[in-house]
């Protein structure tokens, strides 16, 4: 037991190895849908399919590995929901990146946040953005990933008169319905895994309707598919003008947002926090995360984040990095169930994009929609990065208009000059865009 007190921070007097080992699974089977979603969103960029299973798989266990034994606290770390569309539908479709141009914007984020992580610079840029926007950007993405979830399935189409529209009740839309309601419903009931299960029964449901389709000699398990196809693939090659620039800043903002949020959010949940409301070993946890982010875009995956689904192996009693290391190995044994997830069409996946919204829309509450200089720019904020299909361009809009509500009401001492250079690259960008 003292080398797991030693390298994990476990505790027999305050816990117990069965506890831990549970909590472990529970955070597994809550987050494993990441395993689906995640190589279905970025092979629309045309990767590899199989190497990006591979590759999240991979992510996911290193991180939440190097979270266990660094920060010794009981959460999990994966590529992140948010991150993996702004990557394939903002970087990919809208800006016209090649996906291994985005991969090397991935890893100079991973590089500049390991750095700002070990310099502490991260709270400076963390305070530079207003509180309110903050809450705005999260309730944003969640937006932006339920439209993605709704799109995907069918059940939101292109329409030349009103841009878009409900679509018809095809097999892919009705299996999207399906999925939906089931993640909402399991959701509710509180059943752990809610969203896996959920696609997993959407899965089976689509074999009938033709919707999931079944190899022949079809095997639930094999060899882990290779990551050559995207391993190191970064072309940098255009990398230096202002697009990239806002583009590496856009994700290193939501990361830090994210990453920092969670983690709050999970030690209030752990009875770890500090009387001065300071978190031990936070500054491991950021790390984990900027590593786990650097090695994932070597991989040829997309930004890795600490995870709110940590919350299931908390509640399971899970306290020290035990809890963690079984997550990470259990991502580890996933790599030989690839045919099993690889397999989940796209429309079973709609409801853990479409429940990730509804999750994530819970920060518009904490918003002051009394103070019109502050709900204006969160307004367009979350609307025009579901509008422009842009998670880049709605953060740029929303500062954009912060300032300008700001100085127009004479409200100078809210701008912080970090706002006023970052709406002046902003400008530029959309004038050289």
């Amino acid at each position: 037991m003292n080398i797991l007190t030693k390298a994990l921070g476990f505790d027999s007097a305050k816990a117990s190895v069965r506890t831990e080992v549970v909590a472990g699974a529970t955070t597994f089977l809550t987050m494993s849908y990441i395993l689906a979603v995640n190589p279905a969103i970025l092979a629309t960029t045309g990767m590899d399919k199989g190497a990006l299973f591979t590759a999240t798989a991979l992510a996911a266990a290193i991180s939440t590995l190097l979270l266990a034994f660094m920060a010794k606290l009981p959460f999990a770390q994966a590529p992140s929901m948010g991150l993996n569309a702004f990557f394939a539908f903002t970087m990919c479709q809208a800006m016209h990146l090649s996906w291994q141009q985005s991969l090397a914007a991935l890893v100079v984020e991973g590089v500049v946040f390991i750095l700002i992580t070990f310099m502490n610079v991260r709270e400076k840029i963390l305070d530079s953005i207003p509180r309110n926007l903050r809450y705005s950007i999260s309730a944003g993405i969640g937006m932006f990933i339920a439209f993605i979830g709704l799109k995907n399935a069918g059940i939101v189409v292109a329409n030349p008169d009103t841009f878009v529209a409900l679509g018809n009740f095809t097999p892919e839309a009705i299996l999207g319905i399906v999925a939906i309601v089931l993640s909402g419903v399991l959701t509710a009931r509180r059943v752990k895994g809610a969203l896996f299960i959920a696609i997993i029964i959407a899965t089976l449901v689509g074999l009938p309707m033709g919707v999931t389709v079944m190899p022949d000699g079809w095997l639930p398990v094999s060899e882990p598919h290779s990551v050559a196809p995207i391993f190191c693939q970064f072309d940098f090659d255009g990398f230096f003008n202002i697009n990239m620039l806002v583009v590496i800043f856009s994700l290193l903002i939501i990361n830090i947002f994210d990453t920092v949020g969670t983690l709050v959010g999970l030690a209030e949940k752990t009875g770890v926090v500090r009387p001065d409301g300071s978190i031990p070993r936070v500054k491991e946890a950021m790390l984990s995360d900027a590593i786990g982010t650097t090695c994932g875009a070597m991989l040829g995956s997309s930004t890795v984040t600490t995870y709110i689904e940590s919350a299931s192996g908390i509640a399971e009693g899970g306290r020290t990095g035990l809890t963690s290391l079984v997550t990470g190995f259990l991502f580890i044994a996933a790599l030989l169930l690839s045919p099993l997830f690889l397999f989940i069409p796209s429309a079973a996946t709609s409801g853990a994009l479409v429940m990730v919204g509804v999750l994530m829309i819970d920060s518009v509450k904490k918003i002051e929609l009394n103070d019109v200089t502050e709900a204006f720019p969160s307004f367009i904020t979350m609307i025009t990065m579901v509008l422009c299909y842009s998670i880049a361009d709605g953060i740029c809009l929303g500062i954009l208009s912060y300032v300008v509500m700001k100085v127009c009401t004479g409200k100078f001492k809210n701008i912080s000059v970090t706002l006023v250079i970052l709406s002046l690259l902003f400008i530029l960008k959309f004038v050289v865009g």
